[in-house]
């Protein structure tokens, strides 16, 4: 191991000694400065050191001809004076190597996700269509807090709804989440970014004139279960998820109880059915060794998407703005002005806390007032008229 007086003249006529496939050569002023000179003729600047357990390690600076000797020099007196402190650049630039990329955090999120949620569809498009390009070639400690802060201000402004950001920034948050119960890395960056406050909720109720307009279009409709899908929908305010797969051995017609074993909040609970709406299911067509209430007729399972019959039943009637959710807040706005009170209300729609059902206190307050108004037309007295 040479040790020579390192400097700029001496790197640039520096070569391997004959025979050999390298030489090293030592600063004699920079203990561990190392030039190594390949008999291909490449040459490299290193800086050597022993760490805290004695053994020895090496950080590569830089290639030959990429820094200045002056730079090179400079970089190995930092790593040596880390050294020294006690620190182990070279093991921390092997930590930084073993840090997953976030395509590899992806890919065990979607695998965790596939053993228990009901929506991993849409766990599976939000990381795919949106996390992965942007962020999968990434390290995670590569991930910093404003760099998702500014793409997800480009989301939005990109056109995407605010909800539909506010998913992608909470799926992107529990990969992290998930990392760090995983010991793969202890810090989110996603956590902290602001979360943008919008208002997502709908107040779209039907009239009953438009119920009638709607069940008539949906008559006309060639998806024969369309009427029945809409009219149990709006009378049991029940999500369609919970409607489509429904199985006729959960239908108690005698006790007018419909069981759903697992809803969207992972609870169960019975759904009162009304005379209607029995009347209705006692009409519904059977289908030998077929399981389910409402199955496509084709395929004998349940439908995954009604989309387009929807769509067109609702522009025959005249209802171009109305969704398919919004028939699940108008089974909550009949009842309600009905004089149903919220928590009642609640608990038939399957909300947990009476706070889901809040959004239709003014329809309750509504009621209240046509109370009033009716109590203070039966007093007949004129009490602002003066004496």
């Amino acid at each position: 191991m040479p040790k020579v007086k390192l400097d700029a003249a001496f790197c640039l006529i520096a070569a391997c000694e004959p025979g050999k496939r390298k030489t090293d050569y030592y600063s004699d002023a920079l203990p561990g400065f190392v030039l190594e000179c390949r008999a291909a003729g490449g040459k490299t600047f290193y800086q050597r050191y022993h760490d805290q357990t004695g053994r020895l390690r090496q950080m590569k600076i830089a290639a030959y001809g990429d820094v200045t000797f002056e730079r090179a020099k400079k970089m190995a007196q930092k790593l040596r004076s880390e050294a020294v402190l006690g620190h182990d650049p070279a093991g921390r630039k092997d930590d930084q190597k073993a840090i997953p990329t976030y395509a590899d955090l992806a890919a065990q999120h979607l695998a965790h996700a596939k053993t228990y949620q009901r929506s991993y569809d849409s766990t599976e498009r939000i990381i795919t269509n949106h996390v992965l390009p942007r962020w999968g070639q990434k390290r995670l400690d590569e991930i910093k807090q404003q760099d998702v802060g500014k793409w997800l201000a480009d989301k939005r402004s990109g056109g995407l709804a605010p909800a539909t950001v506010e998913k992608i920034r909470t799926m992107f948050s529990r990969s992290f989440e998930l990392a760090r119960q995983w010991e793969l890395f202890d810090r989110n960056p996603v956590k902290d970014v602001p979360r943008v406050r919008f208002n997502n909720a709908r107040e779209r109720y039907l009239t009953s004139q438009e119920a009638e307009g709607l069940r008539l279009a949906c008559e006309c409709s060639s998806n024969t279960q369309l009427k029945h899908i809409v009219g149990l929908l709006l009378l049991t305010g029940a999500r369609k998820s919970e409607l489509l797969n429904a199985e006729w051995r959960h239908i108690d017609l005698e006790k007018r109880s419909w069981k759903l074993t697992m809803t969207k909040n992972g609870r169960g609970r019975h759904v009162p059915l009304s005379q209607p709406a029995v009347d209705i299911i006692k009409q519904l067509p059977k289908f030998d060794d077929c399981p389910y209430l409402l199955p496509n007729p084709q395929t004998r399972k349940p439908y995954t998407d009604i989309k387009r019959a929807w769509q067109e039943a609702r522009k025959l009637a005249g209802l171009d703005d109305l969704h398919l959710h919004d028939l699940r807040h108008s089974a909550a706005s009949f009842m309600i002005n009905a004089g149903i009170d919220l928590y009642t209300v609640g608990k038939m729609i399957g909300h947990v806390s009476v706070a889901s059902t809040t959004r239709y206190s003014h329809l309750a307050n509504d009621t209240l007032m046509a109370a009033a108004e009716a109590g203070a037309a039966k007093l007949d007295v004129n009490w602002s008229k003066g004496v």
